[in-house]
């Protein structure tokens, strides 16, 4: 059986670690490198990177994060933010990153994703889905949660997997920030409707809240960002309380790649 893992955000603005409430009031939550070494030591299983703001002000990804972040962090990592090209991804993955996670430019252009899984397998390649119940339909947004498209969620996700993606994000912007539990509802349909790992992201905030994601929502992984960000929970005890719930999750002591 494989183990549900635990994966801290780190959304990055302008060179640091910033953290809101449904993508808005951004908060300065530190710098990318020291809180990444943080969750490297503390048993984190992977590490995401989203550059928030590059895909609206235009902007391509700084291949600098990477490789500050390799240089330093011994655990699997994910840049997502901008990337509109396959040398965008090459140059990525180059520098020590080992997944890359497009957003706004697998939905401008979807090509992205069918080269990217073709070039450097689809094991790298992740599909971040920013989501928002509209109207009783979970509609996909992109420019870091600015624009509605006409994409529903549940159909983008399969979509995204026969394009070759190896992975899901899916962040619900209703939750984001909130910490008042995770989707359960969209989290599991998507997770029974894709046959490649998903993540669940938005709205973790007690222990409670991860294990009905990985349990409830049958995701495969959980992910989150202030409770880590500022102490709420730490993953370790994190891990210890999903193991006494019959969770099956990497044990903090054991390696981490």
């Amino acid at each position: 059986m494989l183990t549900k893992r635990i994966i801290p955000c780190l959304d990055v603005k302008d060179g640091r670690v910033v953290k809101g409430v449904h993508f808005k009031d951004l908060q300065d939550a530190g710098d990318p490198v020291e809180l990444g070494l943080r969750y490297n030591s503390q048993g984190a299983d992977e590490l995401v990177f989203l550059d928030i703001t590059a895909s609206s002000q235009k902007r391509k990804t700084t291949k600098e994060l990477a490789r500050r972040v390799a240089q330093k962090i011994f655990i699997p990592f994910t840049i997502g933010g901008g990337i509109r090209s396959t040398e965008d991804i090459k140059a990525i993955l180059e520098n020590g990153a080992e997944k890359v996670a497009l957003n706004t430019h697998a939905v401008l252009n979807p090509e992205i994703i069918k080269k990217g899984a073709e070039i450097f397998g689809s094991q790298c390649i992740v599909v971040a889905m920013d989501v928002k119940k509209v109207d009783s339909r979970w509609k996909v947004f992109i420019y870091g949660g600015k624009q509605e498209t006409e994409l529903e969620a549940l159909p983008w996700a399969r979509q995204v997997v026969l394009y070759g993606a190896g992975e899901i994000l899916l962040t619900s912007m209703d939750r984001d920030g909130t910490n008042q539990g995770f989707d359960l509802e969209i989290t599991k349909k998507i997770s029974r409707a894709v046959p490649v790992p998903m993540i669940a992201s938005g709205g973790g905030g007690r222990f409670v809240h991860f294990k009905d994601a990985l349990d409830k929502g049958e995701a495969d992984a959980v992910l989150a960002a202030s409770v880590f960000h500022y102490d709420k929970i730490k993953i370790k005890d994190l891990k210890e309380y999903l193991s006494t719930q019959n969770i099956n999750v990497r044990r903090y002591h054991d390696k981490q790649r």
